[in-house]
C-alpha cells in the first residue's frame, strides 16, 4: 500500500508527504536527493510554508481587528531570503540588534514597519536605528531613554514603545522566559510608571505605547490573557505589542494552539481589559518559521555500547537548541520511515552533550543513511557556530518541485576569512 501524508506530523512542513517508494518529499523535491545535490547538514526550507503561514497570521488579525501589525521577530531565522519572503507576504519587523537591522533592510523591509528591540543597545546602534528610519523603538531602560535622547536631539520626535515586564510566565525553559518579574528585560511593574513619566517629559521622544513579551514556546493561551490583564493599570495608550511566544510542535506529542485561537485570546483581551480602538501589535517569530524547515544528516556510524547511537555530521553547530536548553526534536530515516530501532542521535563535536536527540526510533538505521529533523526553521541558522571548526551548512529553498540556495554553505577558507595576520 502506498504511504501517505497522513504518515507525518504537523512539525514537518505544510504539505510534506511520504511518497509510494517511502521517500520523503518536502517541497516537491525528494530529501534524499537534496541531501546528495547539495550536502549535509542541509537546513531545507519550504517557501509555501513560509508563506502560508504569514498569511493565516495576517488573515487571523484581520478578522478581529481593523489597526494591527504582525511582525516577523527575526532573531528566529536572520536569513535575507526569509527576510524578502515574509516582507512580500505584507509582514513587518522587529530586529534585536544592528546586524539585524541591517539584514532586514537589506531584505527589504520598509523602516517604518521595522521596530528595534534589545536589552543593551548601543549608541551606534541607536544611529544607525534613526538614520535608516526605523519607525519605532521599544525602550527597555533608563539608561537607554539618555542615549536615545542625545542621538535624537535636534532631529524629529522618535516614536518609541516602552517595554514592561508584566510579572507573568507562561510554562516554558526558564532561558525563554521572559515576563517575570526577576528578568533582563523590560521595565518592572514598579518602575514602569516612572519609566512613563519620564518618557511623556522627554521633548525628543514620543511614547505611543507599552510592549510585552512573556516568553517563547508556550502552549497555553491563558498566561497571554494575563499579561494583558497585568498591564492595564500602566494607563491607557494607543499602542500595544504584545510579543509573540506562540509555541510550535517539534514532536508529534505537541499540539500548540491553532493561530485563530491566537490571535483571539489576545484581540479579544485587549478589547475586553484595555477598551476596543487599539492598535495590535504582534511578533511571532517561531511559530512563522519553524516547521518550514528541516535538516539533513548523513549518518556517518552507528555504534552500539549500553545504547545504540547514530552519529551524523552536523549536530550542536548546527542545531544548538538541544544542548543549550534540552530541547526536543523528531527524526527519522529520510527514506525509511517508522521506527523499530531505539537510538541516541548523536552529532560529531567533541562533547559529550552534543546529542541532537536523545530518544528516538529509527528505522534500522546504518552508515550512509540520510536522516531528517524537522521543526529546525527556528533559531537552527539563527545559533549555527563554527565549533571544532565545522563550516556552517547552507540554507536551501524549495519550492513546487524546484531547489535553490540561498546561503551557501561556508568553506575552510571562510573559517579564516578574517584573519588579519
Amino acid at each position: 500500500m502506498a504511504a501517505t501524508r497522513t504518515q507525518l506530523s504537523q512539525a514537518y512542513p505544510i504539505d510534506s508527504r511520504i511518497d509510494d517508494d517511502g521517500r520523503l518529499q518536502l517541497g516537491g523535491c525528494d530529501a534524499v536527493e537534496l541531501a546528495r545535490e547539495f550536502g549535509t547538514p542541509a537546513y531545507i526550507v519550504v517557501e509555501d510554508d513560509l508563506r502560508a503561514r504569514a498569511q493565516t497570521f495576517v488573515e487571523a488579525f484581520r478578522a478581529r481587528t481593523k489597526d494591527f501589525d504582525v511582525l516577523f521577530a527575526s532573531k528566529a531565522f536572520p536569513c535575507t531570503a526569509v527576510y524578502r519572503v515574509l516582507a512580500a507576504e505584507g509582514i513587518g519587523c522587529d530586529v534585536a540588534s544592528g546586524g539585524e537591522l541591517a539584514l532586514a533592510l537589506r531584505g527589504g523591509f520598509v523602516p517604518a514597519r521595522i521596530y528595534m528591540h534589545g536589552n543593551a543597545k548601543s549608541v551606534d546602534e541607536l544611529r544607525f536605528a534613526r538614520e535608516a528610519g526605523v519607525g519605532h523603538i521599544v525602550v527597555d531602560n533608563f539608561d537607554e531613554i539618555e542615549r536615545l535622547e542625545a542621538v535624537v536631539a535636534g532631529g524629529p520626535r522618535q516614536p518609541v514603545l516602552l517595554r514592561v515586564t508584566p510579572d507573568v510566565a507562561g510554562r516554558t525553559h526558564d532561558k525563554i522566559s521572559t515576563g517575570q518579574a526577576d528578568s533582563k528585560f523590560g521595565f518592572s511593574m514598579a518602575d514602569a510608571p516612572a519609566a512613563i513619566a519620564r518618557l511623556q517629559a522627554a521633548g525628543a521622544l514620543d511614547l505611543v505605547g507599552l510592549h510585552m513579551h512573556i516568553g517563547s514556546q508556550i502552549l497555553e493561551l491563558e498566561p497571554f490573557r494575563r499579561a494583558i490583564e497585568a498591564v492595564a493599570p500602566l494607563g491607557d495608550f494607543g499602542t500595544y505589542n504584545l510579543g509573540g511566544g506562540l509555541g510550535v510542535a517539534y514532536t508529534a506529542e505537541q499540539e500548540p494552539p491553532r493561530i485563530a485561537d491566537y490571535v483571539a485570546a489576545k484581540v479579544d483581551t485587549v478589547n475586553r481589559v484595555l477598551g476596543p480602538g487599539k492598535r495590535i501589535v504582534d511578533e511571532p517569530g517561531r511559530a512563522l518559521v519553524a516547521n518550514s524547515t528541516v535538516t539533513l544528516y548523513t549518518v556517518q556510524s552507528v555504534k552500539r555500547n549500553v545504547s545504540t547511537w547514530v552519529a551524523v555530521d552536523g549536530g550542536m553547530s548546527d542545531n544548538l537548541r538541544p544542548m543549550l536548553y534540552g530541547s526536543v526534536y523528531d527524526a527519522a530515516v529520510a527514506d525509511r520511515f517508522g521506527g523499530g530501532t531505539a537510538c541516541k542521535l548523536a552529532g560529531k563535536h567533541c562533547e559529550s552533550g552534543d546529542v541532537i536527540v536523545r530518544d528516538v526510533e529509527l528505522a534500522d538505521p546504518r552508515a550512509g543513511d540520510v536522516i531528517v529533523t524537522p521543526a529546525t526553521g527556528a533559531y537552527g541558522h539563527a545559533m549555527a557556530n563554527n565549533y571544532n571548526g565545522v563550516p556552517r551548512p547552507p540554507v536551501v529553498f524549495v519550492s513546487q518541485g524546484d531547489a535553490r540556495v540561498v546561503v551557501r554553505r561556508e568553506t575552510y577558507e571562510d573559517l579564516s576569512a578574517r584573519d588579519v595576520e
